[in-house]
Parts: C-alpha cells; structure tokens; sequence
C-alpha cells in the first residue's frame, strides 16, 4: 500500500456499468487518476495488506489446448472485435468474473469453463484438466486496477466440429477461430505479430508463451 494514498478521499468522477474513473488524492491537493471495473468500497487501493493478497480477480484468461487424434495439442485462440483498436485481434478466451462464479468453492474455475462454452461451444468435462497458471496479474497497474488470472484448459475432443462462437454476449464480436500448433504458435511469439501481420494483445503474449512453455 502506498502509505500516500488517503483512502478516505478516493473520489468517483464518472461511472458506469463496467468502468469508473476515480481520482485518488495521494497528497494534499495532489491527484493521480485511475479507471478501475470496482465499485468505490472494492477498489484494490482500499484493500489492506492481507485482503489484498487474498482477493479474487475481476477477469479470467485461458490457454485452451486441444487435444485431438492423432495430433499434437494445439492452442485454441479466435478473433476478436477490440473496440479500443478497431481492429479483430488475435485473442485467447477470456472474460469477467460473474457474480455467481464469486459464489462457486472455485471462482476461477467456474469462470474459465462457463467462458470457454460462451466463447467456443466446447463443454468442459470433469475429466478435463483445468488449472491455474498465475491467480493474479495486474494488465496496467498504471492506469488502472484491473486484474486476471491465468489458467490453462486441456480439452479432449474427437474433432473440431462442435465449435461455434454462436454465443456471443453484448457486444462481443468475433471473427472465427485459429487452431496453432507449435510451430505456428512460435512463429507468432518471435515475431509479434499474428497471420495477418497485425500485432496482439499482452494476454495473448502470455497465453502463447505458457503454451510454448508447457506443450
């Protein structure tokens, strides 16, 4: 904890459903801006020591490999519609924490199969292994608090055919599907840059290199 930050003068300058933009006075008439997805009580600047090492992310993000007959494990990502960029962005599933996840004896579990049925068609089975990769990671500490937490999920499926990205939500959009093996998978981390020659996101960096690294 920054022992400059008054909790008690963290003001909410704008709000919606998903972002706010608070301002934190960390000295006297001194002012440093963040946007955060957390109500005022739930923002990581209030929590205390304990609390904060305690905590549960706002998002999940899944390395989702498959495992198919006769073929290697490939890395399951898709394009997605990132409106900040105006661009559909090489992307690996990944989504919010829903309040009945929070409610769940594994949040993150529960968060990463409900995503990956949402954003894939595919249905996790109990006998498919899912785990956790890092419980938190800041994506622009920054700027902002938000959070994720990184897990990997080895499907085993029989082929590709029950894939659909049918269920989008809101204002998901996505543009099909890419299956990387190993080597394509590589070729993307080294060089920065997807199929198309357009750059990606931090999360996909990592999801790639925990793919490289484990498969």
């Amino acid at each position: 904890m920054n022992p400059g930050i008054d909790k008690d003068r963290v003001e909410a300058l704008y709000q919606t459903r998903f972002l706010k933009f608070y301002d934190l006075q960390y000295a006297p008439g001194k002012h440093y801006y963040q946007v955060s997805r957390r109500e005022s009580p739930d923002l990581v600047v209030r929590l205390e020591d304990e609390a904060f090492r305690q905590m549960l992310p706002d998002a999940v993000t899944i390395a989702v490999v498959l495992h198919l007959p006769e073929r290697e494990p490939l890395l399951l990502m898709s394009y997605e519609y990132r409106y900040p960029i105006g661009q559909f962005l090489l992307s690996p599933v990944a989504g919010l924490l829903d309040p009945a996840d929070r409610q769940q004896p594994d949040p993150l579990r529960s968060a990463a199969v409900r995503e990956i049925h949402e954003e894939t068609g595919l249905t996790v089975r109990e006998s498919d292994p899912v785990y956790l990769l890092n419980p938190c990671v800041f994506s622009s500490p920054g700027m902002t608090d938000e959070c994720n937490a990184f897990l990997c999920a080895e499907i085993t499926l029989d082929s590709t055919d029950s894939l659909s990205q049918d269920g989008a939500e809101g204002t998901e959009l996505f543009d099909g599907f890419e299956l990387l093996d190993r080597a394509r998978a590589k070729q993307i981390f080294d060089t920065g840059r997807d199929e198309h020659g357009n750059f990606y996101s931090l999360s996909t960096w990592a999801v790639l290199a925990a793919f490289l690294g484990r498969f």
